[in-house]
């Protein structure tokens, strides 16, 4: 039970990475990403690939993040310079991902058996395999929360924000919101595929298919962090989406120990995520009843 326990701690704080890329486009930008089912994707065959190649994984991870900065750049600059809704722009880039993540791996699946990855340092230190992976997690976590809680808080972070909020007023300020929107997706898709990365060398293995509902289990992160744990600040808000992230692979390892079948988990995390999108709305009916 305990290993079972730290294994869902683990999975939750390596897919915290993805929650944290869904939050910078969804409420820092308020734009709705849909690269990010390609660039989680992109992130784990570039990490592996490279793996596979006999490359340190570290440094397979900053190729991987690299790759996931390039894909969201790209999705940037086809919205702000071709003038595409966001929306659009987003599955444009993530439908030409697929090809791209195919042209990477050279075939659908990369395996990871008997390679050294980012986990193997602790293993060999006679961690188990589950103990590594939240170790790896919780360092990468914090790392990411404190860099990006000292990023928003310097004049580029505090435009970035202010584009989100009022773009109207931070153009008036001689601030280029283009620019500002291709940066938010950039570092948004950067860390999303730096998770993807680490998902993969945790389940040895990356998959073409493996980003299909990755929108869907991020922005239930950010949702369940929010309802849960509130948004009082900035650093609130960053620490309740990784906790939102940790309660999600809790419930998903909860239904599953109930008995719900693997194949209804996309299901389940859709009607969960909705529940939680309209609960300010039933809220507030409620309390005008």
């Amino acid at each position: 039970m305990i290993d079972l326990i730290i294994a869902t701690l683990g999975q939750g704080l390596l897919w915290s990475l993805l929650a944290i890329g869904v939050f910078i486009t969804f409420r820092v930008l308020d734009i709705a990403d849909l690269t990010v089912e390609g660039s989680f994707p992109l992130g784990a065959a570039i990490s592996a690939t490279l793996i596979v190649e006999g490359v340190d994984p570290v440094v397979s991870i900053l190729a991987a993040a690299i790759g996931g900065m390039i894909a969201g750049a790209v999705t940037g600059w086809i919205h702000t310079k071709l003038k595409i809704p966001a929306l659009l722009a987003g599955i444009l880039t993530m439908i030409a991902l697929y090809s791209i993540n195919l042209r990477v791996m050279g075939k659908a699946n990369v395996s990871l058996l008997r390679m050294d990855t980012i986990y193997t340092f602790f293993e060999k230190l006679s961690f188990m395999h589950t103990w590594a992976l939240a170790l790896v997690g919780l360092l990468v976590a914090v790392v990411t929360c404190v860099v990006l809680f000292w990023f928003f808080g310097t004049e580029i972070g505090a435009c970035l924000r202010a584009t989100g909020v009022n773009p109207q007023m931070i153009r008036a300020q001689g601030v280029n919101t283009d620019t500002m929107i291709v940066l938010g997706l950039l570092l948004s898709n950067g860390f999303v595929a730096v998770s993807g990365a680490l998902i993969a060398q945790g389940n040895g293995f990356a998959d073409v298919g493996m980003g299909v509902g990755t929108i869907v289990i991020g922005l239930a992160s950010v949702i369940i962090g929010e309802v849960l744990f509130g948004t009082r600040s900035f650093v609130s808000n960053l620490i309740s989406v990784v906790l939102g992230s940790i309660v999600y692979r809790i419930v998903i390892a909860v239904v599953l120990y109930l008995g719900m079948p693997p194949n209804d988990l996309k299901l389940f995390t859709a009607v969960l995520v909705a529940i939680a999108l309209s609960l300010p709305t039933l809220k507030a009916k409620w309390q005008s009843r």
